[in-house]
């Protein structure tokens, strides 16, 4: 590009901010459109439910978690099994297409990728699930589109 080019280009921005300036909330706007774009996506609600009146009925260890991004909400209950590995009984409160538990690093080759479909009352299982840093996503379709709920990582 040339001088010349630059001074023309000056001159177009100096007739556009004139004939239309930028709305003075617009800068703000567009970035609070930005940050909360995906935001479902890529944040929960992580809820620990404690249950005391779980130790009563037996001594296994046991974890009760729910995420919702206030739209879906996912029910985990995660319980000890033979040989260190953990029985994940699962429950969302809407038609799912696909539920897929990852573990490890996303992406990888080393990511480990379980999935199923949840039933018609929302139940879903995942047996023989080694400990380790988990991620829950499930895909629905709401309005004719497809919408993907990935919860937090958390520990097993």
């Amino acid at each position: 590009m040339s001088t010349h080019d630059d001074a023309l280009f000056a001159e177009l921005r100096a007739m556009w901010r004139d004939a239309d300036p930028v709305p003075d909330t617009l800068v703000d706007r567009m970035i609070a459109a930005v940050a909360a774009d995906g935001l479902n996506q890529e944040y929960a609600l992580l809820t620990l439910i404690e249950d005391r009146l779980g130790a009563v009925r037996g001594d296994t260890d046991a974890l009760t978690l729910q995420f919702s991004d206030g739209t879906t909400s996912i029910l985990l209950h995660v319980t000890a099994s033979a040989g260190g590995l953990r029985r994940v009984d699962g429950w969302v409160d809407t038609a799912a297409a696909e539920i897929v538990l990852a573990q490890g690093e996303e992406g990888s080759a080393a990511e480990k990728i379980r999935t199923t479909a949840p039933a018609e009352t929302g139940r879903f299982v995942f047996d023989e699930v080694p400990a380790g840093m988990t991620t829950v996503r499930l895909t629905t379709t709401v309005g004719g589109e497809a919408r993907t709920l990935a919860t937090p990582r958390f520990e097993l």
